[in-house]
């Protein structure tokens, strides 16, 4: 029996049969005559059904001799004859390219994709409507024809097919289709098939005609297209059923290919278009912050007399308070529902080409002439180059508005190159309530299964500083620091970021009183402690019904951002003023980054490797490590190891205690759940907690004198070990018993599965490594990825250059498409955002690798200079990269190497850097004394020590002229290298 047949849908049971029996229970009296005893009956509920009677489906079959050229000419096509399907044979595109289904996809639509795989010409591509729930169907591959095969979801399915047929014969055809359909005809009750099958059916003496007429009625199949369908005559392209009336076959004429248009409807039940949600949203327009203001200070008479016997709590709530009803008079919430939203490059210019063509069809339908005919054409030619010319001045302006702003550069890239992706979710009440239960369950699994001792206080050390109180901040302080913030949005903002600054005169004195109160009290407002979480998915095309796909991604008020931010700038300052985060940390802070961090950890590797001796490093992994905190454990960690004592510690307490969250998910909020552990995702101060949490790591470390590095909740050790030596390794093996046991007793939980270790070898060609591992064995890996890159344990970064390497390609490929629509100057700053930045990430490591490394980078960027200046492939490369003024990948590592010892040494580089450099200073007075030199160590090996940053820095930076090593300022340094490279790079002068 069929689930989805109508007849069976009365089918539903009265009495909850999947119940257990109940207890007895005494014998209601029996109405009769007409009477009825209603607690007998059971309301039914009315299940979402798809429409009984079927409605037309109109599908159109068109040969495109190049779906790239005519995008706009398609789309216009398929909304023009309100299609719900378009199949479309000889799209002429290569595997991978899905930029120009972003221009032909109308709005709700979805499509299939098949181009050919090798060779020219060819391709199948099928745009269909949502609501037509089209499900893809594998079969089997014929090599006489392409193909597409796809489901209708129907109470009785429908089997759709799309072919391509090539003209050249193909001794197989016949087999091959007979194979085809008696591999899908079984299957199905009702079957369409439609395509280009390169057969003149208008000839049935021909014997390939013959054939297939034969083959094709065995089947039961009935042919619909009755005239020709292309322009030189012959009836090409078919429309083949079986079990499916096919309706109102219309062969159009032939305007933007050889070939006809064929148009048809079949009946089939679709599912009903959503509605859009409606929602609630304020009409703000240009005149409301002055009204306003003006309402504000008339109705607000609670702010004008004394507050000092607010509390903070209180003060925040009549804040809140004045401001909703201020807005409810000069900006009342209105319900309204999403429209369709056009292309923003569809203007005035693209439409009155639209309506051109328009005319031309007119009179050629009118006339008849030839001369119509192909002014017809030549207009919705025209129609797609100019609607191209205006997609192209768009991004042109988008790119120049945001070369700074790599967030929106590359979504702007990546609506030319994909097409959306929406997420296939079901908002609705039940849903926010099941992330609710998935979230929250997930940290209190983790937190359970953490066996943890009791936490030894006795061996954190007490800090001897003491931070006993914030200090009330000026409104000038104020209104810099919102100046200075990102207008990140959250759903229970009261104002948002954008109009507060607007009107930070009025509210300005009000938000003040409100954040210096908290200061003073050391209260945090509990309006500001409840989190909107939206689930975001991890990837584009995993499946949106598992759960374990989304990340949560939290959205704090504005108003709390604010007083987080002045927090965070006291709080920084007391902990650099007296050194009290660690120092090989690198994680959220300013003039730290993952490469100041690799690079420290790579330095000390090949230093150690150097002289003979193996190193080994150790990658740890924390499951979930922020939302895992304890709250008592981290106030006792600013108290003892911080010293925040007082008004200060209380904050901390208020800050941590009573928040909560909520899922939300289009106009849909989930109930609310307590944090009762971590600190809080999205906020300003939670990293920072999170280094201070962890902060007695580093004591532990190096009490087994074991050198480390972290960055954030990424922990990496490392440890040189002696040959033959087995108790070498043994500092590491107690550090890392410590480690664990450290974790248990602060809830944190440590990820074996995850955790890595790399051996690495000293110089020479040593097979066999003569270093016991002990119990670590189990954690070795040949490969390591750490920050974005690719360890090895010869230091050859073969990997993560093949990494590079391959991604900077697919860019390359990917961009290649855009390069159309953006101007000169703009592809370069696209080709820097995409390429030149997948090049530099981290290539400070790349000092003294192998020539043959150099040169699979430094082709990258000969491919990126060929494709934005359009150079042949035979074309010399070199006056190539003089003109665009780039720097070859080599010098490009001798920038960045030069650039981080000119921080170092003017201390905006971290400190351990800073550290590896000494200043050269004679014994006794010479003329190299005040030449800004650098101590230059020796190294014994030159693919080990040499490429140190301790040994290779000071060599560069000695061999710099003078003038550039007493640059004033880092810009002005960089003008200077640049140019200086550059000159030795291509010996100009």
């Amino acid at each position: 029996m069929r689930s989805l047949d109508p007849v069976y849908t009365w089918l539903v049971p009265v009495v909850d049969a999947d119940k257990e029996s109940r207890a007895p229970r005494s014998v209601s009296p029996r109405f009769r005559r007409g009477r009825v005893n209603t607690s007998c009956l059971r309301v039914l509920d009315l299940e979402p059904r798809i429409a009984i009677n079927p409605a037309p489906a109109r599908i159109a079959l068109v040969n495109a001799r190049s779906l790239v050229n005519k995008t706009f000419i398609l789309n216009d096509f398929y909304t023009s004859n309100n299609l719900d399907l378009l199949c479309v044979t000889e799209t002429w595109m290569n595997e991978g390219e899905l930029s120009p289904f972003s221009e032909v996809l109308p709005l709700n639509c979805d499509f299939f994709n098949s181009p050919r795989l090798t060779g020219r010409g060819g391709g199948i591509a099928i745009i269909f409507k949502e609501k037509l729930n089209c499900r893809r169907v594998m079969c089997n591959f014929y090599s006489s024809f392409e193909l597409i095969v796809f489901e209708l979801n129907q109470p009785d399915p429908v089997l759709c097919a799309v072919i391509y047929r090539p003209p050249k014969y193909h001794k197989d055809f016949i087999n091959d289709f007979s194979d085809f359909l008696a591999e899908i005809m079984p299957k199905y009750d009702r079957v369409l098939i439609v395509g280009d099958f390169n057969i003149h059916i208008c000839c049935p003496s021909k014997p390939l005609v013959k054939d297939f007429l034969n083959l094709t009625e065995s089947f039961n199949l009935m042919q619909f297209v009755a005239s020709s369908t292309h322009e030189h005559g012959h009836t090409l392209d078919l429309v083949l059923s079986c079990g499916l009336p096919v309706n109102n076959i219309n062969v159009c004429d032939a305007t933007f290919s050889d070939h006809m248009p064929v148009l048809f409807e079949i009946s089939c039940f679709c599912s009903p278009k959503p509605c859009a949600p409606a929602r609630r949203c304020r009409a703000f327009n240009s005149l409301t912050a002055e009204r306003f203001t003006d309402v504000f200070k008339s109705t607000n008479m609670a702010f004008s007399v004394s507050t000092q016997h607010y509390n903070t709590d209180e003060l925040t709530s009549l804040f809140y308070t004045s401001c909703q009803n201020a807005l409810d008079i000069v900006a009342p919430f209105r319900t309204i529902r999403a429209k369709p939203k056009s292309e923003p490059w569809l203007n005035d210019i693209t439409r009155a080409a639209r309506h051109e063509c328009r005319r031309a069809e007119r009179q050629w339908k009118k006339d008849r002439l030839q001369v119509s005919s192909e002014i017809l054409k030549d207009s919705l030619f025209k129609y797609q180059k100019t609607v191209k010319m205006e997609k192209s001045r768009y991004f042109s302006n988008v790119i120049a508005n945001n070369s700074h702003k790599p967030r929106v550069l590359f979504n702007t890239i990546n609506s030319v190159l994909n097409t959306s992706q929406q997420m296939s979710l079901e908002f609705s009440k039940e849903t926010c309530e099941n992330f609710l239960q998935f979230f929250n369950d997930k940290i209190v699994t983790v937190r359970a299964n953490i066996v943890h001792p009791s936490a030894d206080m006795s061996s954190l050390s007490v800090s001897t500083f003491v931070f006993n109180q914030f200090e009330p901040v000026s409104l000038a302080c104020l209104k810099d620091i919102i100046d200075k913030m990102n207008p990140s949005v959250c759903p229970t903002d009261i104002i948002s970021p954008d109009f507060l600054k607007k009107v930070f005169e009025t509210l300005g004195p009000k938000i003040l009183m409100i954040v210096n109160s908290s200061l003073i009290h050391g209260v945090v407002p509990l309006h500001f402690k409840h989190a909107i979480v939206e689930p975001l998915m991890k990837k584009p095309n995993l499946d949106s019904s598992v759960l374990t796909n989304f990340r949560p991604i939290s959205k704090l008020p504005f108003l709390s951002k604010i007083l987080e931010k002045v927090v965070f700038k006291q709080l920084l300052s007391f902990l650099d003023l007296h050194g009290l985060q660690e120092m090989y940390q690198s994680g959220f802070k300013s003039l730290h980054s993952t490469e100041t961090a690799l690079l420290k950890v790579y330095n000390d590797l090949l230093l150690a490797t150097d002289t003979g001796n193996y190193a080994v490093l150790m990658l740890l992994d924390l499951t979930a490590a922020f939302d895992t905190i304890d709250h008592n454990i981290l106030i006792s960690r600013l108290e003892h190891c911080v010293g925040i004592k007082g008004a200060a510690l209380q904050w901390f307490r208020s800050y941590l205690g009573e928040r909560t969250f909520s899922i939300r998910l289009g106009e849909f909020v989930s109930s609310t759940a307590s944090l009762v552990c971590g600190v809080p995702q999205g906020s300003i101060l939670g990293p920072i907690l999170f280094s201070l949490y962890i902060l007695p790591l580093g004591s532990i470390f190096r009490k087994h004198g074991i050198s480390f590095h972290c960055y954030a909740d990424d922990s990496q050790l490392y440890l040189p070990l002696k040959r033959n030596n087995a108790n070498s390794i043994a500092p590491l093996l107690r550090c890392l018993e410590d480690i664990k046991a450290w974790m248990a007793s602060n809830f944190l939980k440590f990820n074996e599965d995850k955790t890595e270790i790399i051996l690495f070898r000293p110089g020479g060609t040593i097979n066999t490594p003569d270093v016991d591992l002990g119990d670590l064995k189990t954690y070795v890996k040949p490969v390591v990825k750490k920050l974005g890159v690719l360890m090895d344990g010869d230091f050859k970064l073969d990997k993560q250059i093949n990494l590079v390497v391959k991604s900077c390609f697919y860019q390359l490929r990917q961009l290649s498409k855009v390069k159309s629509f953006v101007s000169f100057t703009d592809f370069e700053r696209v080709i820097h955002a995409f390429i030149s930045s997948r090049l530099d990430y981290c290539n400070s490591l790349y000092v003294g690798i192998g020539e043959a490394s150099l040169t699979r980078l430094q082709r990258v960027q000969n491919a990126a200079a060929r494709l934005l200046t359009g150079t042949r492939k035979r074309d010399h490369i070199t006056p190539i990269l003089v003109s665009l003024h780039w720097l070859p990948v080599r010098f490009r590592i001798d920038f960045k190497i030069l650039l981080l010892v000119f921080k170092s040494l003017n201390n905006t580089a971290p400190k351990y850097l800073s550290d590896l450099l000494q200043p050269y200073a004679p014994s006794r007075a010479l003329r190299s004394a005040g030449q800004l030199l650098l101590v230059s160590p020796n190294a014994r090996l030159k693919s080990r020590g040499d490429r140190a940053f301790a040994v290779a820095a000071p060599k560069l930076w000695n061999n710099l002229p003078l003038y550039i090593r007493q640059a004033p300022s880092l810009a002005v340094f960089k003008l200077h290298l640049k140019t200086y490279l550059y000159s030795t790079a291509y010996n100009t002068v």
